[in-house]
């Protein structure tokens, strides 16, 4: 029986290398004759001197091969060799990856030597089968204490974190990731400027969070595809640990970076611009990607994604589809963090979308009466101001004004302070019986 398996793989085997020839480059699309291919598969490309440059195909113009490259491309010339090699692009992955910080391609970024004993994977997978994924039942302790009492987050969860530029949300993704129940974290850093890597590995995430965490990075001056292939590569890092039966912490800034790749590759190979120029491979690549992440038959995926809204305008096409693929957003306010609240949540406008299934009733009773006074007080915050409003007047006003203080000082928290969320709870009902008496 060996013998015949043996025998079919070798009659099957394709010992041909093909190859094809460069016609032209234009901006970042490449272009070629042959070789024969499919798209999605990975080809070397041979310059005149110097290590081959890896390439994906991305479409075709008529017979010839539409490429793009995963690196600069310098010394590529007319009649440069293009080789086949007939696969996606895989990455290596595995329990020694952890503590690790890797580039798109999985390749270790600080020159070192990738551990023995991985495993290859292709970074493109399907999302889970519906039917297979259990229901999100049990939450998840982030050791933020505002989400941990007021936006309760479950296992296997996908949050949007919307947000403008400059409101933190590194610190707050990097206080997750310190002060998280999760076994493992995998960090996605998709576009981001060179100097926030190191800042943010360094200074939020620390030598703690570092242990227990792997980092992909794709640059900003990096090819779309490279930055693209981050998010892929990190989301099947996430995969690999759920199939282990772990409870992942995937965490990616920003989703946005990788639909504006997806953008400059839609638009190299001729796509129309239609939503505030965005082709339409964007709006079918963002709900593939953000798919991946969630619960499985064997472990979560409990998933994290930044959405930067440029201006501060959550309508942003990129901002509305994320919404309305995933669990539950967060809002990052300008406003509150120029008022020195951080974490700066804006919890009138976040929701969490499974919360009433994973908390106590009583719970959700004390959520709801702290959120309905934040509320009261922001409606009667310009007469509260001037001073227009007289005490006495509605009782509900009068507990909003006298419980303020204190609801602030609940929902702000040091960058270091951990807190359970036994205590953020206590901490809550504590908040609301103390404005009672």
């Amino acid at each position: 029986m060996e013998i015949e398996t043996y025998q079919q793989t070798i009659d099957s085997l394709d010992t041909f290398i093909r190859f094809g020839k460069i016609k032209r480059v234009v901006g970042l699309m490449i272009e070629s004759v042959g070789p024969a291919v499919q798209i999605g598969n990975v080809c070397y490309i041979h310059p005149k001197n110097g290590e081959p440059i890896i390439a994906e195909v991305v479409g075709f113009n008529d017979d010839n091969v539409l490429l793009m490259p995963y690196s600069q491309i310098t010394d590529i010339g007319p009649g440069s060799l293009v080789e086949a090699t007939d696969k996606p692009l895989t990455v290596k992955v595995g329990k020694s990856l952890t503590g690790k910080v890797v580039d798109a391609l999985g390749q270790p970024l600080d020159d070192s030597q990738l551990p023995v004993g991985l495993k290859s994977v292709n970074t493109e997978q399907m999302p889970p089968n519906p039917l297979k994924r259990p229901r999100i039942t049990e939450p998840i302790e982030l050791g933020v204490k505002t989400i941990d009492s007021m936006l309760t987050v479950g296992k296997g969860q996908r949050i949007g974190i919307f947000a403008g530029s400059g409101v933190g949300k590194s610190t707050l993704l990097g206080m997750i990731a310190r002060n998280s129940e999760a076994d493992i974290n995998v960090i996605a850093l998709i576009g981001e400027r060179g100097r926030e890597v190191r800042e943010f590995i360094e200074k939020d995430l620390g030598t703690q969070g570092l242990k227990r965490s792997i980092v992909v990075v794709a640059t900003s001056d990096q090819p779309a595809l490279m930055r693209i292939k981050g998010a892929y590569t990190a989301t099947a890092i996430s995969e690999y640990y759920r199939d282990l039966g772990y409870n992942v912490n995937l965490m990616m800034d920003s989703v946005t970076r990788v639909a504006m790749a997806q953008r400059e590759v839609g638009l190299a190979t001729g796509e129309p611009p239609t939503t505030k120029g965005y082709p339409p491979s964007v709006f079918a690549v963002l709900p593939k990607l953000l798919e991946r992440t969630g619960t499985s038959d064997r472990g979560t995926i409990t998933a994290f994604y930044t959405v930067l809204v440029d201006g501060d305008d959550l309508n942003d096409p990129i901002a509305d589809t994320t919404r309305g693929i995933l669990d539950g957003h967060f809002v990052l306010d300008r406003k509150l963090a120029e008022q020195g609240q951080f974490p700066a949540l804006n919890v009138l406008k976040s929701i969490s979308r499974v919360m009433p299934q994973i908390t106590t009733d009583e719970e959700q009773k004390a959520a709801m009466e702290l959120r309905s006074h934040l509320a009261t007080y922001e409606e009667n915050y310009e007469l509260i101001q001037i001073g227009a409003y007289k005490k006495g007047t509605s009782k509900k006003v009068d507990d909003a004004i006298s419980l303020h203080p204190k609801i602030i000082e609940f929902l702000k928290q040091d960058v270091d302070e951990k807190c359970q969320r036994e205590e953020a709870i206590d901490q809550m009902k504590s908040v609301l019986n103390g404005g009672s008496h």
